[in-house]
């Protein structure tokens, strides 16, 4: 193994951005090795105050989702509005390879930081972006969050729920995230090149494409009305009633996945007692079945006997049988999941305060480089002093700065 054991280290990148998506993007290029320096405003990053709607305290020395999306980075607090804080940032600007943002278009114009204009200067760096809606087009500069761009606009709300009920109530950052591990190898590819060639590149996603793109299977078959089903859909008249989610005799939920039909079918019919439906000309065949109409008459079959058994009974059934099954889990129980602690999924951190929690890690595992050391999320203006000493600022300047305010700086 090389004496430099993870892959970005030395990668220098520089982050203006707020909420999840580009900052997530950042925390997975952090725990790769790369020095990351989080600008924040003088109030901070909107996210350090989000604990209500998460069901959670508001405590700034224990901010569970502020870490999620900025652990293993450093922080700065600057008032960019100032020329004293446009200097620094472009100070940092010069020595990065990366420059993470999610700020829109117009804004992103009018303080001289898009594509075109710090190509320019820096003509070797990686700039990365992510909005919800794109760069182009009527609705460019619309504000967005995964709850309407990718979620609402994206098709999810309209389509992935039981017909006649109401949309499925959704979380914030799963289509963050989603585009965060897009930018992520999109601007690792750019760094590659531009080491090479000595030239820059924009890499770019933004909410909406990346929800089509999560649902491009389903998306594209949608042009084809004739030989599918028009979502919302009834769970009773799906097409394959093999890749449902059904109620247990204790009133838990078991989503089953067999996607060819026939292959499943009498294995299928065999964990389920019903031996006396092997071979059955009714329902052996999904096309079959579904021509003559019968889908619902087997998913109540499997609804029936489903519900005779408990959810542990069943899952040592389908076990045995290697029919492929997910019990329907609560978050209590994921973070118990023994599975999800074996595979490093979670990380115990144990905070100034002395509470310790699991946070979960970004889903990349390296084998030679290991396991990233954890350091939690910067205090707002955390390590400000120090970034600032690397670009030559003197004690005596640092000071000055932060009495004037242009520069926030953490004292414990």
């Amino acid at each position: 193994m090389s004496e430099q054991k993870r892959p970005l280290e030395g990668v220098k990148v520089v982050e203006l951005a707020t909420f999840i998506a580009v900052p997530a993007c950042g925390r997975v290029l952090a725990d790769m090795g790369a020095d990351v320096v989080k600008i924040e405003s003088p109030r901070g990053d909107n996210l350090r105050y989000t604990a209500s709607t998460e069901g959670r305290p508001l405590d700034h020395h224990e901010n569970t989702t502020f870490d999620l999306e900025n652990a293993n980075k450093r922080g700065i607090g600057l008032n960019t509005k100032t020329e004293t804080g446009k200097k620094i940032l472009f100070q940092l600007l010069e020595k990065a390879d990366i420059f993470l943002t999610n700020w829109r278009p117009d804004a992103l114009e009018r303080a001289g930081l898009d594509y075109e204009t710090l190509k320019k200067r820096f003509p070797r760096m990686v700039y990365g972006n992510i909005t919800g809606y794109g760069e182009v087009g009527p609705d460019r500069d619309l504000p967005g969050f995964d709850y309407t761009a990718f979620f609402a606009r994206g098709g999810m709300l309209g389509t992935l729920y039981q017909k006649g009920t109401v949309p499925m109530n959704v979380i914030p950052g799963l289509g963050d995230h989603q585009c965060a591990l897009a930018l992520a190898a999109g601007v690792i590819a750019a760094l590659f090149r531009a080491r090479i060639t000595g030239e820059g590149e924009k890499v770019s996603t933004n909410l909406l494409h990346t929800a089509i793109y999560m649902q491009g299977i389903m998306v594209q078959a949608a042009q084809y009305p004739a030989y599918g089903q028009v979502y919302p859909i009834d769970r009773a008249t799906t097409t394959s009633p093999f890749i449902i989610a059904y109620k247990s005799k204790d009133d838990r939920f078991i989503q089953v996945c067999m996607p060819v039909y026939d292959d499943y079918y009498n294995k299928f019919m065999k964990s389920l007692g019903r031996e006396d439906l092997i071979d059955d000309p009714r329902y052996c065949k999904l096309a079959d079945m579904a021509k003559a109409g019968r889908s619902s008459e087997m998913y109540a079959i499997v609804w029936d006997a489903m519900g005779k058994k408990t959810v542990k009974e069943w899952a040592e059934i389908f076990t045995r049988d290697d029919i492929p099954f997910g019990v329907a889990q609560t978050w209590e129980e994921v973070l118990a999941d023994k599975q999800a602690w074996a595979i490093d999924t979670f990380y115990r951190m144990k905070y100034d305060n002395g509470h310790e929690v699991a946070l979960v890690r970004p889903p990349i595992d390296m084998a030679e480089a290991g396991l990233p050391p954890y350091q939690r999320g910067p205090l707002l203006g955390e390590q400000g002093a120090e970034i600032l000493a690397e670009l030559g600022y003197s004690a005596a300047e640092i000071k000055a700065l932060e009495e004037t305010k242009e520069l926030i700086v953490w004292r414990k």
